[in-house]
């Protein structure tokens, strides 16, 4: 007995800790889950779930958690309902040998290989597109804040990057959400509330509000680039890990950045809570947009209470709180009342 507890496997001691853990409490799990490019019908199965969090336990808690690849066939033989086989096996035509249909039959595995392999391909392009946008967005946009870029060129370049963003946002939510099941208020309504939490939806309004604005906040471009990068290191990362010009020029960068999500979060979120007191500041301007301003300090609000990026803008938000509040108290405590209001406004 003693043997048997003395050399159980340590994975199985790691698997059981992963399990454990509370994912829950973790921003760092919601950002990660959020970022996860599966279609809608996997990721509310617990056992996708379940892999993915092994996959999370692994990367920020316990690196040595051995973590098994997902198998696609059984999840593509478990989809398949009996209703669905009989149906496939009386769509047969008499034309057709009957070797034919018994010899699919008693080739499972390789059947379910076949059926798994499209859409993994799928995924690839998905990522690919994806990347391909993100790096164009990343050049893009390193030229706009590049200081010696003559004016022209460099405001090009900055509403070039804020668009592709905004197609890279666009095209993810479509290959994630589809659109609404039917063109109805009630669907179209249930369509909508999924989307509004995610990070793409929030990313593509960002870009909106200032793409089609006549001011040039360079400052707006540092979330954008900090999304940009981090897609870009995570691709490269798992498809050119075995390449000897990414071993040898990109590796380190790419590393770092994975091991600093956070805090390219933290950056990102300190830069759209400082855009929206810019974009306060121009309303005492001739190129004040109030239309902008609301509609942004909306966005903020949504980022806020959204569980993809709450986490950091609360933390922002209550460093804020702490640093001004004491000002306030002591040399403006007439604004006690309408900062009261705001937060009750805010906090709704």
């Amino acid at each position: 007995m003693a043997e048997d507890v003395g050399g159980e496997d340590p994975q199985k001691l790691k698997k059981m800790s992963a399990a454990a853990y509370d994912y829950s409490d973790d921003p760092r799990w919601t950002e990660y889950w959020s970022n996860v490019l599966i279609p809608p019908h996997l990721s509310s199965r617990p056992d996708v779930k379940l892999h993915f969090q092994r996959k999370f336990y692994q990367r920020y808690i316990d690196p040595d958690l051995e973590v098994e690849p997902m198998s696609m066939s059984s999840s593509s033989q478990s989809a398949r309902s009996p209703s669905q086989t009989a149906q496939s096996s009386s769509s047969t035509t008499p034309d057709q040998p009957r070797s034919y249909s018994s010899g699919t039959a008693n080739r499972p595995a390789g059947s379910s290989t076949a059926a798994s392999s499209t859409p993994t391909s799928l995924r690839c392009d998905r990522k690919t597109i994806q990347f391909s946008v993100n790096a164009w967005v990343f050049v893009v946009g390193v030229l706009a804040i590049f200081p010696l870029a003559p004016k022209n060129i460099s405001n090009r370049a900055y509403r070039l990057s804020l668009m592709g963003t905004a197609c890279s946002s666009l095209y993810s939510l479509y290959s994630l959400y589809g659109k609404p099941r039917a063109w109805n208020l009630q669907a179209v309504q249930v369509w909508f509330q999924s989307v509004i939490i995610t990070k793409d939806f929030m990313y593509l309004i960002y870009c909106l509000t200032f793409v089609t604005s006549h001011l040039y906040l360079k400052f707006a471009l540092i979330p954008i680039l900090c999304r940009a990068l981090e897609d870009i290191a995570k691709f490269l990362r798992r498809n050119f890990s075995r390449s000897t010009l990414y071993r040898k020029y990109l590796e380190d960068a790419c590393v770092w950045v994975e091991s600093n999500t956070t805090t390219l979060s933290i950056v990102s979120s300190q830069a759209e809570i400082g855009l929206g007191f810019l974009l306060i500041l121009s309303l005492f301007s001739w190129q004040r947009n109030i239309i902008q301003a609301f509609m942004y300090w909306q966005l903020l609000k949504l980022m806020y209470h959204a569980p993809a990026t709450a986490g950091y803008h609360q933390n922002v938000w209550t460093k804020i709180d702490r640093s001004c509040n004491p000002l306030v108290q002591r040399y403006a405590p007439f604004l006690n009342s309408p900062i009261s209001a705001i937060k009750r406004w805010w906090l709704r």
